[in-house]
């Protein structure tokens, strides 16, 4: 049964995803601003997560909203399936994800990228792209946006240990903005690598924020073992 509805929510999800995309298309095409394109992808977003509830029987709860900074801030979190790119756009609304260049050739979503914008980093460029990061994340944070980065590099499976690459440690040393870390246990239930998906709630935590200034390292540190932390007690 479970197969069937992960089948249904699969073409759901591309027949909202295909309406949202001429909706996109007129919203680009009348030259709307970036903030009217993020506006639109929230709504898809809120559509993903409606078919996810009554179709899959996927809901999430998240914990410690009261640990967001006030400020525009580095936010650093595990990444376990498609759902947290998702559901981060509605969690952080002008948030500025930071992913991987390849992304910008997907139909729709790449106009996504390109429009709101995103930071796409092609990740083989070395220290250009490391560069490009820092100049980009700062242009994000004068623009009143946080910064969101996914550091472990690529989803991991539940269970693996938190191992955060050290390109965050240079956007934290340069950007002078609160590191926010954020944990959830998405691949319990939107398994990578396989359509069937699994009824139940995924947890979300916000973590206490670490102030600007800290030595990197240590700062980064602090943020897996926070992550670590959290996802021990949630699984």
């Amino acid at each position: 049964m479970q197969k069937i509805r992960s089948n249904l929510f699969a073409g759901l999800w591309t027949l909202w995803t295909a309406v949202f995309g001429l909706v996109l298309i007129g919203v680009i095409a009348l030259g709307s601003q970036p903030k009217m394109v993020r506006r639109c992808t929230r709504l898809w977003a809120r559509g993903v997560i409606f078919l996810l509830k009554w179709v899959v029987g996927i809901t999430h709860q998240i914990e410690g909203l009261e640990n967001l900074p006030a400020e525009p801030c580095l936010i650093v979190s595990n990444h376990q399936s498609a759902w947290e790119t998702i559901t981060y756009l509605l969690f952080f609304p002008e948030v500025a994800i930071i992913t991987k260049i390849e992304l910008l050739k997907i139909p729709i979503f790449g106009a996504f990228l390109k429009r709101s914008p995103m930071i796409p980093i092609d990740r083989d460029a070395g220290t250009k792209a490391l560069r490009q990061m820092v100049d980009e994340g700062q242009r994000a944070l004068e623009q009143g946006r946080s910064i969101l980065i996914f550091p472990e590099g690529t989803r991991q499976a539940p269970g693996t240990p938190i191992e955060f690459k050290r390109g965050v440690e240079l956007l934290y040393s340069k950007l002078n903005a609160p590191l926010l870390p954020v944990a959830m246990n998405s691949g319990l239930f939107w398994l990578p690598g396989n359509q069937t998906k699994r009824a139940g709630v995924i947890h979300v935590s916000i973590l206490p924020a670490i102030a600007a200034g800290h030595k990197p390292q240590e700062a980064i540190k602090a943020a897996e073992q926070q992550v670590q932390s959290a996802l021990n007690q949630n699984g």
